[in-house]
């Protein structure tokens, strides 16, 4: 076990969780936790992979889609598509989740399945955030990622800390849209679609389902699922999580703490209406590395990180993060003469303190001067590093009203989310523990001051909707609207980021974003739709790390994309299959350029995409299964013309999965094609493509012990031939701009035993 570890066993908090959670438990009978279904319920409103469902026709919003088991192959199918979609998705139901996915994972390891996606997790699966996410080239950050229909993430750039929110064993499903939606799909990035993460649900069923996974590099799971099953005669039920996990990580000194709990609570109101409380609370200690270089990856092998020396600036306990973020909601659904309606008022937060080594990689000298003193103190051998913190808090609604009308439905709405955002960051003599000048003397912009920045940011965002769905048959429906957006920043810095200069500033955006969508149905079985969209992505704050942003800004518009897109999907008792092509056109890129003494942003260019995908599952006979999905994908810079960064040219996967019974196997390859990046001006470079094989395999057995429905045993080999080839750019070093790189994990395992109480 590596010290990274050992310093993280300090804190044991969850275990006192996990006591008080199987304290609070009363025993009736079980949920399977292995149950082979994709089903979800979220209320009254919920409705199924069917055209013939009584409500196929209703809600065709993409967070009103749910897909349920309602065939042999739809349990077991690690993707899927459904035939009531109006544009490109892959669902990915719990039978995959909980059988392929290790139990540190979190939803990018969920989504790197899918067709177009491409996804590293460098330090192991959820032992540290994913580095890159694309979803047909578009990156984190360009797409929205919502919580039970909530958007979340930074307001500054958009992207999502994919390990500081919920677990694997948090999540029932998770749904990779690849387009805009329609004018009911909210958030600041439908720019590239959206992927949609739902929570567990209650059991009508009392059940304890406790869990420990022990695995590659000292990794160890525990945690336990309570179902209280319905409490009384109004039906109210509860579901929570406690969970705590430890590892060394795959990387060297990467080592990671997470603790996190998950509850939920369902009180059903009459009838037709539902109450749901949701909240959610995670903990992570975590040392993090930034990637490295190819000379150090010859010299120290493929898992080199950071080290054991306190006098070099990549020692693991000057680069750690120590993160707590909370997520709660309260949610209403109902529906009453031709009505429904459904809303959710939420608020979430992250906290996060970070050090770092200055120059993590070694290009920059050690050596720090004292505060105020400039050259005439210098400690020529003292580590030189960075502390800084990252708050924000959100707090939002989502509003949903339908109502029956003429021959179809109408849909109105609107999300607010307002987050306030506090950053500061200052240099800091690791040697010494206190702040202090680095020995490069340029943070604070010629200050005597260690502070690099001090500010605090907000972002309002208003977001109306309306659309019509027009059944014009009892086979075909048409889907039009119109969504508005509104979007206020604001930004008020005592150290300004980059200038480190004072600012006071606001600036408002706002964009229409129409839509329109034809879905027909061939058959109870055969589906297929056609889309046309505009995407939108708001402007990142980078646009206020100038000196005066009234004149960079002066005429910026957000970027949009325009987006074409036709699918069909097929689904039977022993198939589903579903494909589509795509076009979408990215326009008002933003870029910057200096005029003067002054940075100035303007819109020019963009990224011209067009592809094809498919997916689908066979269930061949005797318990086994054949999956496999593709892509063909091409992203082009309409500047340059030069390939768009991590954007694989093809992706595929291909697998066999037996069930049968008690027993589940699979075996399943994802190969991720060519792509390159450019980390400098004189080094643009493929990366070759590379595949990944993981193989798992579980059984379930009734051990006829009193109170024990069931007991499992699971087993994960990751990696399965070992490919630790550098599949992504990490970014580059700080002094002399050498690329950074990150490496395949190798191979590894989890063991996992979990059991059905009372």
């Amino acid at each position: 076990m590596t010290r990274s570890t050992h310093a993280l066993y300090r804190c044991p908090p969850a275990y006192l969780a996990l006591c008080l959670a199987v304290a609070l438990s009363n025993p009736v009978a079980a949920q399977d936790a292995g149950n082979a279904t994709n089903a979800q319920t979220n209320g009254p409103g919920t409705t199924n992979n069917s055209s013939t469902s009584a409500s196929s026709k209703n809600a065709k919003t993409l967070e009103g889609l749910q897909v349920s088991a309602n065939s042999a192959v739809s349990a077991i199918a690690p993707t899927q598509g459904s035939t009531i979609a109006t544009q490109p998705q892959s669902i990915i139901g719990s039978t995959y989740i909980q059988e392929n996915i290790p139990p540190t994972g979190d939803y990018t390891d969920a989504m790197a399945i899918s067709p177009s996606v491409y996804t590293i997790a460098p330090n192991g699966p959820g032992l540290m955030e994913t580095q890159v996410a694309s979803i047909r080239g578009f990156q984190d950050g360009q797409y929205n990622v919502t919580f039970d229909g909530i958007p979340w993430g930074d307001s500054n750039d958009f992207t999502h800390h994919s390990t500081s929110y919920f677990t694997n064993q948090d999540t029932s499903s998770v749904t990779v849209d690849r387009g805009p939606g329609t004018a009911g799909t909210l958030g600041d990035a439908t720019f590239g679609g959206t992927v949609s993460v739902e929570s567990l649900n209650p059991t009508n069923d009392f059940n304890l389902h406790p869990y420990v996974s022990l695995g590659s590099w000292e990794t160890a799971v525990e945690g336990a699922v309570i179902n209280t099953g319905k409490l009384n005669s109004s039906g109210t039920a509860a579901v929570i999580n406690v969970q705590n996990g430890t590892s060394d990580g795959y990387l060297t000194e990467a080592g990671q703490r997470r603790q996190n709990v998950f509850a939920k609570v369902v009180q059903p109101l009459g009838d037709n209406t539902t109450l749901t409380f949701g909240g959610m609370w995670n903990k992570i200690n975590q040392y993090v590395p930034l990637g490295a270089t190819k000379a150090q990856i010859a010299e120290f092998g493929p898992n080199y990180a950071l080290n054991n020396n306190p006098n070099s600036q990549s020692y693991y306990r000057y680069n750690q993060d120590q993160i707590s973020t909370y997520m709660g909601y309260v949610g209403l659904h109902s529906e009453f003469d031709g009505w429904t309606l459904d809303n959710k008022a939420y608020t979430y937060a992250y906290n996060h303190y970070g050090f770092n080594g200055l120059d993590v990689n070694g290009e920059t000298p050690n050596g720090t001067f004292c505060n105020g003193k400039g050259n005439d103190c210098l400690y020529p051998d003292n580590v030189p590093g960075q502390h800084m913190r990252n708050w924000y808090r959100s707090w939002g609604d989502v509003l949903r009203v339908s109502k029956e009308l003429g021959p179809g439905e109408i849909r109105t709405g609107v999300w607010y989310d307002k987050q306030d955002n506090l950053r500061w960051q200052y240099e800091f003599d690791d040697t010494l523990d206190q702040p202090a000048l680095n020995t490069t003397g340029q943070p604070t912009k010629g200050s005597d001051s260690p502070v690099d920045r001090f500010m605090t940011d907000s972002l309002r965002t208003i977001q109306p909707f309306v659309e019509y769905q027009w059944n014009i048959t009892d086979q075909a429906y048409l889907v039009g609207g119109v969504k508005y957006e509104d979007f206020l920043r604001d930004i008020d810095s005592l150290y300004n980021q980059k200038t480190g200069l004072p600012l006071d500033y606001s600036k408002e955006w706002n964009a229409t974003l129409p839509s329109a969508a034809f879905h027909y149905s061939f058959t109870s079985d055969w589906t297929a739709y056609a889309q046309w969209a505009k995407g939108f992505l708001a402007p990142n704050l980078n646009l206020f790390y100038v000196a005066n942003p009234s004149i960079s800004d002066a005429s910026l518009q957000p970027e949009k994309t325009t987006n074409w897109q036709l699918g069909t999907t097929w689904t039977s008792d022993r198939l589903t299959l579903s494909g589509d092509v795509y076009k979408i056109d990215f326009n008002n890129f933003i870029q910057s350029v200096k005029v003067g003494a002054n940075t100035v942003f303007y819109n020019g260019g963009g990224v011209h995409y067009t592809g094809i995908e498919l997916e689908g599952t066979y269930m061949v006979g005797g318990g086994f299964s054949v999956y496999a999905n593709g892509s063909l994908n091409r992203a082009i810079q309409t500047a340059s013309n030069t390939w768009n960064p991590n954007t694989p040219h093809k992706t595929a996967a291909l697998g066999m999965i037996y069930t049968n019974g008690s027993v589940y196997a699979s075996l399943i390859d994802k190969f991720v094609g060519k792509t390159y990046y450019t980390a400098n001006a004189n080094d643009d470079t493929p990366i070759g493509g590379y595949a990944v094989t993981n193989f798992t395999a579980s059984y379930k057995f009734d051990p006829h012990m009193t109170d024990v429905k069931d007991f499992k045993v699971g087993f994960q080999i990751n990696n399965l031939f070992n490919n630790t080839h550098i599949d992504a750019l990490a970014g580059t070093t700080v002094a002399d701009s050498t690329p950074l790189f990150w490496t395949i994990p190798a191979r590894n395992f989890n063991f996992t035993v979990s059991a059905d109480l009372f």
